[in-house]
């Protein structure tokens, strides 16, 4: 059970936090700048969270956000995950960990959403819908959040648990998916053209 009766304990006034196995490291360490990351790419599916809220109960739009919710828990379980670096001799169910059921899961909702999306013929821009902007947004952070783990990983690797990149890979593509659906299944995603800016003369 986590207990939060203090929101300020000025201890970290020097530019150092805990982790959840009691060391202390800068709080510009990577492994910080990871799960905290990670709390970043949380709070923009929270506001996607909100936005489905506003469709009717039921609808489509209100099951995904019902979805997203979900995740928002796992997101949690991710960063508990980096917080608590796996100790050697650490046994299965010792400590919160993510796990590859988790990434499945992940993985058979971007196959369930993507069969019904219309073709790709180039790459999208972020926008279309305000929930698929903010998809696209969350989407991005996810991204950011994976290329840390990437960093810690390889930095560190026998304390940081290589599902917690594999979970970040599948949900920033599920994010795409999403945002596609919400854009009227692809119809109305805004689609990249390659030098429209240019002057005709140089594309």
């Amino acid at each position: 059970m986590v207990k939060l009766n203090r929101i300020y304990t000025k201890t970290g006034d020097t530019g150092s936090t805990g982790l959840g196995d009691g060391r202390r490291v800068p709080k510009d360490h990577l492994r910080v700048e990871a799960y905290g990351t990670v709390d970043e790419a949380n709070a923009a599916m929270g506001l996607c969270v909100t936005l489905c809220e506003q469709a009717a109960p039921g609808s489509a739009t209100a099951r995904i956000g019902d979805m997203l919710r979900s995740i928002q828990h796992d997101l949690f379980d991710v960063g508990a995950d980096l917080c608590c670096p796996p100790e050697k001799g650490e046994k299965p169910g010792e400590r919160l960990r993510v796990l590859a059921k988790q990434t499945e899961r992940l993985e058979k909702a971007i196959d369930q959403y993507n069969d019904d999306l219309s073709p790709l013929n180039s790459f999208v821009l972020p926008g279309g819908s305000p929930l698929a902007a903010q998809l696209h947004l969350a989407r991005t952070i996810v991204r950011r959040a994976e290329r840390c783990c990437v960093s810690l990983h390889a930095e560190e690797e026998a304390t940081t648990n290589p599902e917690t990149i594999r979970y970040l890979n599948r949900l920033s593509d599920l994010l795409f998916v999403l945002s596609r659906v919400c854009n009227d299944n692809g119809k109305g995603d805004v689609l990249w053209v390659p030098g429209q800016n240019r002057p005709q003369a140089d594309r």
